[in-house]
């Protein structure tokens, strides 16, 4: 007998579930509760991982200032030995050397770990602006922000004054990191300048701009990736005019 190939009918979807048929025939969405369901099991894993990038970064930053502060006493506890000759300059320049590459690493992170959140900060607030599409009630209740663009990331870092402060900007990670560069460069240009028998004065001379000049365009590259990412960035949900 030749076999039955009539086609095997789906079964009718089940009320209220996301095959259900809305509006025009297109498949319907899932019911708000389980809408907000999966918007609080996206938040919580973007909240795990923002917490683990933060974790991971100081720890980089506590073992390079571990690592400078074990470089500069080995460069006074040999230099007492040698008494500042011999190949104490060969050293104390591979020292500095060595310890000012760590630091240039250890900020590069610093500042992709800082853009990272802020990739982590808007994602959330795109979350929060599902709650309040699903109750719009609950708006009242956000101090962090539901809008996904500048004035909402600044709103959800700081939520009682204005981010453009100068104390966050100075207190930040970053700044901090480029200033502790700031200073190693300074120094490994001096040493530079004294194993050449350079005088004093332009020894320290050449260290002060040195560090200067490090600073300056750490702050520069660090502000023109920071402003360049808003320019190319388009918020889906922005925060509406005021008045």
């Amino acid at each position: 007998m030749p076999e039955n190939t009539a086609p095997i009918p789906a079964p009718a979807p089940k009320r209220g579930s996301a095959l259900e048929s809305g509006p025009g025939g297109e498949p319907a969405g899932p019911p708000p509760a389980v809408r907000a369901q999966l918007l609080a099991t996206e938040h919580w894993s973007l909240l795990a991982s923002r917490s683990t990038t933060q974790s991971e970064v100081l720890t980089r930053i506590s073992m390079f200032l571990t690592l400078t502060s074990a470089g500069l006493v080995s460069l006074a506890l040999v230099g007492q030995a040698t008494g500042f000759t011999g190949l104490f300059p060969v050293y104390e320049l591979s020292v500095l050397g060595f310890v000012t590459l760590v630091g240039v690493l250890t900020q590069v992170r610093v500042m992709n770990v800082g853009i990272e959140d802020l990739m982590y900060v808007i994602a959330m607030n795109r979350i929060r602006a599902g709650y309040v599409s699903l109750d719009p009630g609950l708006a009242p209740y956000l101090m962090s922000s539901p809008h996904d663009d500048r004035s909402g990331s600044e709103q959800t870092y700081f939520f009682f004054r204005n981010r453009r402060h100068v104390s966050q900007f100075l207190g930040s990670s970053m700044v901090f990191i480029a200033a502790v560069n700031a200073a190693l460069a300074g120094l490994l240009t001096a040493a530079a300048a004294g194993t050449l028998a350079a005088p004093v004065p332009v020894t320290v001379g050449l260290g002060a701009v040195a560090a200067v000049a490090y600073l300056a365009v750490a702050l520069v590259r660090s502000g023109r990736r920071y402003f360049g990412l808003w320019t190319r960035y388009s918020p889906r949900f922005p925060t509406p005019p005021q008045g």
